[in-house]
């Protein structure tokens, strides 16, 4: 279908999204690695990569971009569900990030790719592919997101804390995306937008 309806980079991205999730995380990583996470996390940012890419024709830094956005956005929202959910993954043996190294640790990782999502996010407007009211949003979702995972050095609940992360990071992707679709500098023409579409 992608094949035919868009171009066959998207359809192979779509193969190999598929079989990364699959065959890569579902059937070894996610029970065998504390690395499935991030493994998942690549297969789980091809939606909006195809999205693009079957538009676009090509995988350019538009793309890359986008893939490094939903991807480090994974690593902190599935963390924070590891945390408040943390007596279910040990009871299933699930060597999730905080069951195996530990909640520290993992708050450390959180914050870290944080940083790394606020980067990449700010990347897409850097590089010309978003307005800059893209730029506000995202600037102002990242900082208080990262506000939130520094407080959870302090807290004294870290399941309440990590609820709390775990929900606004669908806020935060979510903003982003709306605004991606609003305020966006398209590569392709008008015309081949147009003709995609229809």
């Amino acid at each position: 279908m992608l094949y035919t309806a868009a171009n066959p980079l998207a359809m192979w991205l779509a193969v190999m999204g598929f079989v990364v999730y699959v065959g890569v995380y579902s059937l070894y990583m996610k029970r065998h690695s504390v690395y499935g996470t991030l493994i998942g996390s690549l297969s789980g940012a091809a939606p909006p990569v195809i999205g693009y890419c079957a538009v676009t024709n090509e995988f350019d830094m538009g793309a890359l971009i986008l893939l490094a956005i939903f991807s480090l956005w994974q690593m902190p929202h599935s963390y924070a569900i590891a945390i408040f959910r943390f007596k279910d993954y040990q009871a299933a043996n699930i060597p999730v990030l905080p069951v195996v190294k530990g909640i520290s640790v993992a708050k450390n990782h959180i914050t870290v790719y944080i940083l790394a999502f606020m980067i990449a996010t700010l990347m897409l407007t850097l590089s010309g592919y978003a307005g800059y009211k893209y730029l506000v949003v995202a600037a102002a979702v990242s900082v208080w997101w990262l506000g939130m995972a520094l407080r959870g050095y302090k807290t004294e609940n870290d399941s309440i804390w990590a609820r709390k992360l775990f929900v606004f990071s669908i806020v935060a992707i979510t903003s982003l995306s709306v605004m991606m679709s609003i305020d966006f500098s398209a590569s392709a023409s008008p015309e081949t937008l147009l003709t995609y579409v229809w």
